[in-house]
């Protein structure tokens, strides 16, 4: 029998074949050269139509740091043809992370796009088009969870990537959890399965009971002895061989049961498992399983996996194997990336919000403009809203400048179009529109319906923004009841690290001021203030990571010279917090601003979050913003109906408000720190506090609720009522046993933490049945196949060889940990792992309190 294996790809069954005994890797295209193919640009020529939509993959790459996200991206890339050799993070010489400081610490910082297509054209029958997969390799890093949260809703799909040797970890979770609120469709990939101690029967337990959702093994491990060579494809009963070299071979069923009889029994079982679980939740499958046993046809068995995690619940999951190092089950992991994650028309409409009402967006489109009912027939034909896209990145390029990368939703972007940007209430005109590949650009004319892009020259465009346009280009104008379209995005997470900054002159603070406003423009969870009194530059982050890598690309990139001004050490940002309720205060504020007087007035109440009792009212809005809850209040005066009655625009003058009161809460009156976890209501009464249009202005409003909220702070701080909030972070340890004691008697006498679990590996949940919120996942009844060895000796008779290890979860003050992984190294030898994931405020007492101050 004369085994065949695809040109690059690893469509089998009804692709195009080669001899095995021919060369199956043809040379890869440059990526440049790749984009001029005409069936590449087709993606781009007809985005309207739906036959182009479906052959869009939009997914992103999830995992924790060092699990091989980005060597399983560059073998994607690779066997795809848009790269030319396969890169390496140890070398410094991959595509998608290209920035300096990426390839010197070997780890991902920013988020990285490129597209290409799958499978290859030369592995495709006549007449058949592959599909354009557009990928973002995420960090892995918890300092970048802002980075991967603020791309997992634009995505459709997702690929969460294990380390066969830690299994899930803390990290894994988080971002599991990340996409389960965007509800995203997700693959697993257990990865590093050559490593020594890999296990893929733990890591699909542990998928069970820690990512609570049911694992569909569509995959097991081909071991010879135990050596990984290769992955069996369990759903076509064939399986793939993997040379050193990457290179792949099929081996059909028959040559495996005559080789290996164990092997084959287990790809019965492990089919017939498959299928019996399928046929629990798909009537086509149940029917065929009854009159055909484990001889499903593979289309039912692709199809009924496709429908069981298409709504994104994640509640089934299917499992790949492969170890992207050494070029093992990345080609059949793409395959199941077309054949499983869908594309943009399966995905649920995404959810816009106009004013205060959140709307599916076929709905908003079916609106009209009022201006143009009294047009006739005409004007109803045409959609008011032509395109909407999601600004989810923006990115300084040191060739391009600022460059905004976008989603669309609706219609189709081209570089001609005014921009909307509902957020920033303005107008704007793209310089070009490119096609994304990591670091390589190339200029589009259009881009469709679910297509992912690039805009250059929006000059204010910010993570987060929405951009709409409408009919007409000639003179762009925004109707009025789509002014306020925009899409639901994330909220930036309170900074836990600071650095300051001292400018020696003008000139150079000025430099660095506008340094720092790009800077913050493409990472919002990267924050800074100013000391109008000294001068003083603050820079606020996610961690000692995130600050450092901001710090260099400040002297790096924006070319800022270290020797202008005096960097401090990155420091832990402490918060302050109200003890105890605070009474009403009222502000006037009526001085003159820009020249022109006017006055405005407004009621503050303060009290803890968690004395808070929620009142009711009819223009109440409640906003969350750094753990803070504040609550906008507009009293109706009688005989009035609804806001569109009152004298003012009651929506601009909360946002009024509201800015008012984050700026008052910026600054506490202990320790000049922020205030957080204190619910904030301010009242606005229209007989009290509005003295007409032409006296209270937008200005005035602002600053009457900032004095109204420093009064009661002020007055908070006086009756000794302000606590100090220091950072927690949750921490991880894995350690020898021998080391154990003394490093809890560390982390908790001399750290100021608490030890809240400690527990061997193989005493972890996964030995157990798992029983989640609205159903159960029994473990004892869940089929994984076995490995090749037994990883974890018993604890009874242990080999000396084997060193036993210990997990210690707790929590600690995060300036305490920032540098915990050196004193560690001491006390293990080198041999441990430090996980440190973000924890709460919590509140500072007793001896502590005395040493902050």
């Amino acid at each position: 029998m004369l085994l065949t294996a695809p040109l690059r790809g690893c469509r089998y069954g009804h692709r195009a074949f080669l001899p095995l005994s021919l060369p199956t890797v043809v040379k890869a295209t440059s990526p440049l050269a790749l984009t001029s193919f005409p069936q590449f640009k087709r993606f781009y020529a007809d985005p309207a139509h739906d036959a182009k939509v479906e052959a869009i993959r939009n997914i992103g790459i999830i995992a924790h740091v060092d699990a091989g996200k980005t060597t399983t991206t560059e073998r994607m890339l690779y066997y795809s043809g848009l790269s030319r050799h396969l890169g390496n993070v140890q070398d410094g010489n991959t595509m998608t992370d290209f920035l300096p400081m990426e390839r010197e610490r070997g780890i991902t910082i920013q988020s990285a796009a490129v597209t290409f297509l799958w499978p290859p054209q030369q592995s495709l029958a006549p007449g058949q088009q592959p599909k354009s997969i557009n990928l973002i390799d995420t960090p892995g890093h918890q300092d970048f969870r802002y980075e991967v949260d603020r791309c997992l809703p634009i995505l459709d799909g997702a690929v969460c990537i294990l380390d066969a040797v830690k299994g899930v970890e803390t990290h894994t979770e988080r971002v599991w959890e990340s996409a389960q609120l965007s509800k995203i469709p997700r693959l697993i990939f257990v990865n590093k399965l050559d490593r020594d101690g890999a296990s893929f029967k733990r890591s699909c337990l542990e998928v069970a009971s820690r990512l609570r959702t049911y694992p569909l093994i569509c995959q097991i491990p081909w071991w010879n002895k135990d050596e990984f060579v290769g992955v069996i494809d369990i759903i076509n009963l064939v399986g793939m061989k993997f040379s050193s070299t990457g290179q792949m071979s099929l081996v059909s069923e028959e040559t495996i049961g005559k080789e290996n009889p164990t092997l084959r029994a287990e790809m019965d079982k492990a089919r017939l498992s498959l299928i019996e679980t399928l046929s629990e939740y798909d009537d086509a499958v149940m029917e065929e399983f009854l009159e055909l046993e484990k001889d499903v046809p593979t289309a039912s068995i692709k199809r009924a996996i496709r429908k069981l995690i298409m709504d994104g619940e994640a509640k089934f999951s299917p499992i790949f194997a492969g170890a992207s190092l050494k070029n093992i089950g990345v080609q059949p992991l793409l395959d199941g990336v077309i054949d499983y994650l869908p594309s943009p028309l399966d995905r649920p409409e995404v959810e816009v919000i106009q004013g205060k009402k959140a709307m599916p967006l076929s709905k908003l489109l079916t609106l009209q403009d009022k201006k143009k009912k009294n047009h006739g027939n005409h004007a109803h034909s045409q959609s008011p809203i032509t395109t909407i896209g999601h600004v989810f990145k923006v990115v300084d390029d040191p060739r391009r400048g600022m460059m905004s990368f976008v989603r669309v939703y609706h219609g189709a972007l081209n570089r001609s179009n005014h921009l909307y940007n509902s957020n920033m209430n303005t107008f704007e005109k793209a310089q070009a529109l490119l096609h994304v590949s990591a670091k390589d650009y190339q200029d589009i004319q259009l881009l469709g319906t679910g297509q992912i892009g690039a805009l250059t020259g929006l000059k204010q465009a910010r993570t987060g923004d929405t951009l709409l346009t409408f009919p007409g280009s000639h003179n762009p104008k925004a109707p009025e009841q789509f002014r306020a379209v925009h899409i639901k995005t994330l909220d930036t997470p309170p900074a836990v690290a600071f650095i300051s900054i001292e400018p020696y002159t003008k000139t150079a603070s000025e430099k660095i001021e506008e340094a720092l406003s790009k800077l913050s423009r493409e990472d919002p969870s990267i924050r800074w203030s100013k000391d109008e009194k000294t001068d003083q530059l603050i820079l606020s982050g996610m961690g000692l990571l995130h600050l450092e890598i901001a710090q260099h690309r400040l002297l790096t990139h924006y070319k800022i010279d270290r020797d202008t001004a005096i960097w401090g050490d990155i420091e832990v940002e402490y918060s302050e917090c109200l003890l105890s309720p605070v009474a009403p205060h009222r502000a006037v504020f009526d001085r003159p601003m820009r020249g022109e007087n006017g006055k405005a007035a407004c009621t503050a109440t303060l009290v803890p979050v968690e004395d808070h009792h929620r009142h009711e009212s009819l223009l109440e809005s409640c906003v969350e913003r750094d753990g803070n809850i504040i609550h906008i209040v507009i009293p109706l005066p009688e005989g009035t109906e609804d806001h569109e009655s009152l004298p003012f625009d009651a929506e601009l003058v909360r946002q009024q408000l509201l800015n008012g009161v984050i700026a008052g809460l910026s600054r506490g009156p202990r320790r000049n720190c922020p205030v957080r976890k204190t619910h904030v209501t301010i009242t606005f009464d229209p007989e009290t506090d509005f003295f007409g249009a032409t006296q209270t202005t937008g200005g005035h409003i602002t600053n009457a609720a900032l004095q109204a909220v420093r009064a009661c702070l002020k007055e908070a701080h006086a009756n000794s009522a302000i606590g100090i909030l220091e950072p927690f972070t949750n921490v991880t340890i894995h350690c020898p046993e021998e080391a154990s004691h003394a490093i809890q008697h560390d982390l908790v006498s001399a750290r100021g933490g608490a030890v809240l679990e400690v527990r061997r590996p193989e005493e972890s949940d996964a030995d157990a049945a798992f029983v989640s919120e609205g159903g159960g996942i029994d473990l004892s009844k869940m089929y994984v196949p076995p490995d090749p060895y037994e990883s974890v000796q018993s604890l009874r008779d242990p080999k000396k060889s084997v060193v036993r290890m210990l997990e210690i979860v707790g929590k600690a003050p995060l300036k305490d940990m920032m540098k915990y992984d050196s004193q560690l190294r001491s006390m293990t030898g080198g041999r441990h792992s430090l996980q440190l994931d973000p924890g709460e405020f919590e509140l500072v007492t007793g001896p502590r309190e005395k040493m902050i101050g």
